[in-house]
């Protein structure tokens, strides 16, 4: 199954999300109990996103046409219908597979780097580990065990910002010990508790607001892709916004140039030295990144963003998976993943504009993990796994560096507090120089 899998997944190198790892002694995947379907009637899934599209054509025959931020909101977080909210979507079985799971290799050494970064900044203890998004919790795994390994006598804590429901109990059964899902009238910062096998406290989070102010190691992969983005186009030498409408026929969704400035057309202004002339933009990211740079500097840490992006050049990502496969975006709403790329010399400008922080990258994916030596954890891997593993190991080691796959295509920028600047150019930041 693991060399269909990878199998698969060379097949599909354009979509950037790829396959499964080899199981090297880790748990199995999180056994959350399906939704038990009535008699008489059909799945929920197909409920809700026959219901999802009803409301969004009702909204948009009501009011107009809409932001594809607003779509894209709508469609991946709707408490009732939207993509992530209820369902496992990752794996072989689901729409696409991160990083993480391709190889134990990934999250290694983004732990290590983690350790060796709050080493150099004089190991502050008590510190949080903080993820956004967390996906099935395997990132979170592999580095906790990375950070418990060679934290020394430091204390820690666990906070992961999830909004969907489903994905929190999976990420808390991959890697604690017990949790216990909080009363929705508790009025805590966090709604989910827990405690790993090493004694560690885990919290979850809706926001990143919500997470403790302290000093904190902070991870997002693959998040800011799933963030809204404005759709925006240059007519006359102005900015004007593309939405979405419903068809004459009344049925199908499609894309229309805004007739009039929009709110986030009348404010938008483009970077310095701009030359696209249809781009997309996120306000959600900008929001995002502004929190962290502001966190960052007030409370001291280390951020690092690891996504597929671009620097400022690409113009139209939006687009949709299902079933490993590319997808109408428009079509089944609440069905398939949607996803843009990241735009990273918008998060470095915004980091930078909004807090006293230093930004270092971004790097290709490729480049950082071979400089953080992951060549020599390959061969040890390899060394002594069975046979009939040793080259699906490096099959997904391959994949994760490969410029032809996922090594060009994946970017880390890492944040840290301004005033460490002149530090970080004493001692370089690994697997960025």
């Amino acid at each position: 199954m693991l060399r269909e899998a990878l199998r698969i997944g060379s097949r599909r190198w354009y979509s950037y999300k790829s396959v499964r790892r080899p199981n090297l002694g880790a748990t199995g995947a999180p056994k959350v109990e399906p939704v038990k379907e009535q008699p008489g009637t059909s799945s929920t899934s197909e409920n809700g996103q026959g219901s999802l599209a009803n409301q969004l054509r009702a909204r948009i025959l009501a009011t107009g046409p809409i932001p594809v931020a607003e779509y894209m909101r709508e469609v991946l977080t709707h408490p009732q219908a939207g993509y992530y909210m209820n369902r496992d979507v990752f794996g072989r079985e689901g729409d696409f597979i991160t990083s993480p799971e391709i190889s134990q290799i990934f999250g290694e050494l983004v732990g290590i780097w983690l350790v060796s970064e709050w080493r150099k900044m004089g190991s502050p203890s008590p510190f949080q580990l903080v993820e956004l998004g967390p996906g099935r919790g395997t990132l979170a795994r592999d580095v906790l065990k990375v950070i418990t390994k060679f934290k020394q006598d430091a204390e820690f804590s666990m906070h992961m910002v999830e909004v969907s429901p489903f994905l929190s109990k999976a990420q808390a059964q991959r890697f604690c010990y017990n949790h216990d899902t909080l009363p929705e009238d508790a009025q805590l910062p966090h709604y989910q508790v827990g405690t790993t096998a090493s004694g560690t406290k885990a919290f979850w989070h809706r926001r990143l607001e919500d997470v403790p102010q302290g000093f904190s190691l902070v991870l997002a992969h693959e998040f800011f892709d799933a963030l809204p983005v404005h759709k925006m186009q240059l007519v006359d030498g102005k900015w004007q916004e593309v939405l979405i409408d419903v068809a004459s026929n009344g049925g199908d969704f499609r894309y229309v140039l805004s007739r009039s400035q929009t709110p986030v057309s009348s404010v938008f202004q483009s970077l310095p030295g701009e030359t696209r002339s249809c781009l997309e933009y996120s306000l959600e990211t900008e929001r995002q990144v502004g929190l962290l740079a502001e966190r960052i500097e007030r409370d001291g840490g280390i951020a690092l963003i690891m996504d597929y992006g671009h620097f400022g050049e690409k113009t139209d990502t939006f687009r949709a998976f299902k079933q490993h496969q590319l997808h109408d975006p428009l079509l089944e709403p609440g069905s398939a993943d949607l996803t843009a790329d990241v735009d990273f010399k918008l998060v470095r400008h915004t980091a930078e504009q909004r807090g006293n922080v230093h930004c270092c990258g971004p790097v290709e994916q490729g480049l950082f993990l071979q400089r953080m030596q992951g060549e020599a954890r390959l061969e040890q891997l390899v060394a002594h796994a069975l046979p009939e593993n040793q080259q699906i190991i490096r099959s997904g080691y391959e994949m994760l560096t490969d410029p032809k796959q996922m090594g060009s295509r994946f970017k880390f920028l890492a944040m840290f507090p301004g005033v460490l600047a002149s530090h970080l150019e004493k001692y370089p930041v690994v697997g960025f120089s």
